[in-house]
């Protein structure tokens, strides 16, 4: 079975969590796109919709939400996710795997659309003063 990275970020208070998600858990996200609202549940985290907004492959290829399909793909690109220009009008030809997500997916980032009743702190501990 795959497993995911899931990197959470929650608005509210600034800070990302890692959530190692394997089994049934990474197996509920195969096929979802970029952009797909998922029941926090699923993750263990009760009360929550969590909003997918990105990830990588296992080579460190970003996913583009405007691009169909779990694919691969070298597209020519003027700016957005995989590119970010240096000179004003640079293009690139660039590799990019499509929003859908596979099994060759390895890190997703996702963000809290709607919180649960317990905070996120309670669920992953509070930071130490060293990670600050």
């Amino acid at each position: 079975m795959v497993d995911f990275k899931i990197i959470l970020s929650d608005p509210g208070t600034g800070r990302s969590y890692k959530i190692d998600a394997t089994g049934p858990a990474a197996g509920a996200l195969i096929g979802k796109r970029i952009g797909d609202e998922i029941d926090g549940g699923i993750l263990g985290l009760p009360g929550y919709t969590i909003r997918i907004t990105g990830g990588t492959d296992k080579t460190g290829i970003p996913a583009r939400r405007d691009l169909p399909g779990p694919a691969r793909r070298r597209l020519l690109l003027s700016e957005g996710v995989g590119f970010h220009p240096v000179m004003e009008g640079e293009r690139r030809r660039k590799s990019v795997r499509g929003s859908e997500i596979s099994a060759d997916f390895v890190q997703i980032n996702a963000a809290v659309k709607q919180s649960g009743a317990k905070p996120l702190a309670e669920y992953f501990g509070q930071p130490t003063a060293a990670a600050e």
